[in-house]
C-alpha cells in the first residue's frame, strides 16, 4: 500500500475517531484499542500497552501521542499527521466556532444525548479493561500488579499517582523477570532515525528555552510560547493541563474567565483531544482570529510530539533486551490497573439502574456483538435522550 492510499486511510478512520471518541483520554484508548486492535489488527496487545506506557510517560496529551505513533507504524510521517489531522480537527474546528458565539445547546433532551455519550464512554474504558486483562495480565502476579496500581492511584490520584504506578509496576515486572533474551519486540512505529530523534530533542529544548525570549517581539510568539509550554510541561494530558493554560491566558487578562470556563465546558462535551480547547483560547488572545487558533493548536501538541519522535529509537532498542521486557510486562499490567482505576472514576456518571443496563448493553454490543464503537456511541447517545 502506497504512502499517500495509506495516509489517506489513517486519516479517515482518524476522523471518523475525532467525530466519535467522547469521554477523555482513558476512553481515547479505548476506542483507540477496539478500532486498531480488535478490529482493524494494525497491531497487537502487547505493542498497543508498550505505545500507551510510552505516552503515558512523556509530558503531552497521551491520547493525541498514541494516535500519532499509530499513524506513524501504520503510514509513516504522512500517517502521523493524518492520525493528528484526522482525530483533532473535529474539536478543533468546533472550539473555534465557539469562540465566535457558537451558541451551546440546551435542555433536557440535550442534556440526555450528552449523558448518553458519557455512558459510552464508560462501556468503552469498560470493554479496554477486560480485553487489556485477559492478554497482558495472564497470571497472578502481574494480574496483582494491577491491583496494586488501582490502590495507589486510589490512595494517589492524578499524573503523580499514574508515573509511580507505572514505575513501581515495570520494576515488580523486572524482579518476575519474564522476559525472554533473543526474541526482539515487534516494532512499535515506523523506524526514526537517531540523527531525527536527536534534532527532534534539541529542537524541544531551544523552543523551551528560546521561546520565553522572543515572546516579547510579537503577539503571535508570546501566544505560541504560552501553549508551548503548556503542552510541554504537562504530564497525564486532559484536564492537568487546565491551570497552566488559566495561568497563561487568564492571569494575564488575555482571555476572560467567564470566556475560558465555558470553552473548558464546551470541550468536555465534545469528542476528540480536550488539547483542542487551545483553539477557542487562542481565537481570543492576540492576535486572535483564525491565526491565533492555528498558533495555539499547533504549540500545544507539537512539545509532545517532538518527544514522542525523539524517544521511539530508545525506547525500540530497549524493547528487545530480555530486562526491558520484563520490565514492560510489569509496566503494561500496572497500565491495565491504571485503566481500571479510570473506569470508577467516569462511571459515577451512572445514575440508576437503567444507565447501568445501557453500559451493560453497550459493552455486550462491543464484546460479543463486534458492533463498531461509533454506532454503540450513536446508540448510546439516543438511549440517553430516551431517558432524558
Amino acid at each position: 500500500m502506497s504512502h499517500p492510499t495509506a495516509a489517506l486511510s489513517v486519516f479517515l478512520v482518524f476522523l471518523r475517531l475525532g467525530l466519535t471518541s467522547f469521554g477523555g483520554p482513558a476512553a481515547h484508548i479505548g476506542y483507540f484499542r477496539d478500532e486498531f486492535v480488535q478490529r482493524r489488527r494494525w497491531l497487537d496487545d502487547a505493542v498497543f500497552a508498550d505505545l500507551v506506557t510510552l505516552c503515558q510517560f512523556l509530558p503531552g496529551p497521551a491520547s493525541s501521542q498514541l494516535g500519532f505513533a499509530i499513524g506513524l507504524r501504520r503510514a509513516g510521517w504522512p500517517g502521523a499527521l493524518a492520525a493528528f489531522l484526522g482525530f483533532t480537527l473535529p474539536s478543533a474546528l468546533l472550539m473555534f466556532g465557539f469562540a465566535f458565539g457558537a451558541a451551546s445547546l440546551s435542555g433536557p433532551l440535550w442534556q440526555g444525548v450528552l449523558h448518553g455519550l458519557k455512558l459510552a464512554a464508560v462501556a468503552i474504558v469498560a470493554q479496554a479493561v477486560l480485553g487489556m486483562a485477559r492478554s497482558l495480565c495472564p497470571d497472578r502476579e502481574r494480574a496483582g500488579i494491577a491491583a496494586l496500581a488501582v490502590l495507589l492511584l486510589a490512595l494517589l490520584p492524578g499524573s503523580l499517582g499514574m508515573i509511580a504506578a507505572i514505575t513501581l509496576g515495570a520494576l515488580a515486572g523486572l524482579a518476575l523477570g519474564r522476559g525472554t533474551a533473543g526474541q526482539p519486540a515487534p516494532p512499535l512505529a515506523s523506524p526514526v532515525p537517531l540523527p531525527l530523534a536527536s534534532a527532534a530533542l534539541l529542537l524541544f529544548a531551544l523552543l523551551l528555552a528560546g521561546l520565553p525570549l522572543l515572546a516579547p517581539l510579537s503577539p503571535g510568539l508570546a501566544l505560541f510560547d504560552t501553549f508551548f509550554r503548556a503542552g510541554a510541561l504537562v504530564f497525564g494530558g486532559g484536564h492537568v493541563v487546565l491551570p497552566l493554560l488559566q495561568a497563561g491566558v487568564v492571569d494575564p487578562g488575555l482571555v476572560a474567565p467567564d470566556a475560558f470556563l465555558a470553552g473548558y465546558g464546551a470541550a468536555q462535551a465534545l469528542p476528540g483531544p480536550l488539547f483542542s480547547l487551545a483553539a477557542q483560547l487562542g481565537a481570543l488572545a492576540p492576535p486572535g482570529g483564525a491565526d491565533g487558533a492555528a498558533l495555539a493548536l499547533v504549540a500545544i501538541f507539537l512539545p509532545g510530539f517532538l518527544l514522542l519522535i525523539a524517544a521511539l529509537p530508545l525506547w525500540e532498542r530497549l524493547r528487545a533486551l530480555a530486562p526491558a521486557q520484563s520490565l514492560m510486562q510489569g509496566a503494561t499490567a500496572a497500565m491495565v490497573g491504571i485503566l481500571g482505576a479510570a473506569l470508577y472514576a467516569i462511571s459515577v456518571e451512572m445514575r440508576g439502574p437503567l444507565d447501568f443496563a445501557l453500559v451493560l448493553l453497550a459493552v455486550l454490543a462491543l464484546s460479543g456483538w463486534r458492533a463498531p464503537s461509533w454506532l454503540v456511541v450513536a446508540l448510546a447517545a439516543a438511549g440517553g435522550a430516551l431517558l432524558a
